[in-house]
């Protein structure tokens, strides 16, 4: 019996081909339509952020700069860091002789980010456009690395791994918070009612665009479970791998570090 072929079919047997939420599209085109979505709602984001989570994302960060407990005077890229909203948490932990380098594929994000941070007085962080999977860093060149909610939008995840491991001194963390795989049985029915139904509802009143945040609902579906993200990222090099949960497995924090 013949079985016609599949999406995951598809993206197994060709190597120039990838999700776009849960479309197939051409690895060659997934960074212009990633940079479509955020340039269309860059000025809203944060705002989209409080609504479509109540609040909750602002917790989850404080427990990836919590976890992280870095050291003063340290050097942070935060990659994919948008409008910078990690960059602040980490100087308000680390005080004014740290520093972040944020990278970014959207410029217009990175503008919001920039704009904001200069009204706050934050001169100490530096801001390059840039791929995830080539960053503009030195080797063994900052403390810490970190990408909140941007690693499901890279096209090559193993790759964009390896080039933060590359960027890290010996001795220095990896941490990533993600959506990922809710874990309590009836949340996860609950949750998925809610982000296919209201968030591009919400996104279509906030920002004027729906398609953004339903490519964000999908994108979220399309992202590994903890454990293998875990392995990927012990695969890229990583050492003492760890998962942390956050409300039930919405979000997770996982946490390497380059020995």
């Amino acid at each position: 019996m013949v079985r016609a072929m599949t999406q995951d079919d598809a993206i197994n047997s060709a190597e120039k081909v990838t999700h776009f939420g849960f479309e197939t599209v051409a690895e060659a085109d997934k960074a212009r339509r990633v940079r479509g979505v955020f340039d269309a709602v860059a000025k809203r984001y944060d705002i989209m952020n409080d609504l479509m989570s109540g609040g909750v994302h602002r917790l989850w960060k404080a427990a990836l700069i919590d976890w992280m407990n870095p050291a003063k005077g340290t050097h942070l890229l935060d990659v994919a860091g948008g409008t910078g909203d990690i960059a602040c948490r980490f100087l308000d932990r680390t005080g004014p002789d740290a520093r972040v380098t944020v990278v970014d594929i959207n410029a217009e994000m990175e503008l919001v980010g920039r704009d904001r941070a200069i009204d706050q007085g934050r001169l100490n962080i530096g801001w390059a456009v840039g791929d995830a999977e080539k960053l503009p860093v030195k080797d063994r060149s900052v403390d810490y690395v970190t990408i909140a909610f941007g690693i499901r939008n890279v096209t090559r995840i193993p790759l964009a791994l390896k080039e933060m491991r590359r960027v890290l001194k010996p001795g220095g963390r990896f941490i990533c918070l993600e959506f990922s795989k809710v874990v309590i049985p009836g949340l996860d029915q609950i949750y998925e009612e809610y982000s296919f139904k209201a968030i591009p509802r919400i996104g279509k009143l906030v920002t004027g665009n729906a398609d953004a945040y339903q490519y964000l609902v999908e994108s979220i579906r399309r992202f590994p479970d903890q454990d293998t993200f875990a392995k990927m990222i012990a695969e890229a090099g990583f050492e003492r791998v760890q998962v942390r949960n956050l409300t039930g497995g919405v979000a997770a924090l996982h946490s390497g570090w380059r020995l």
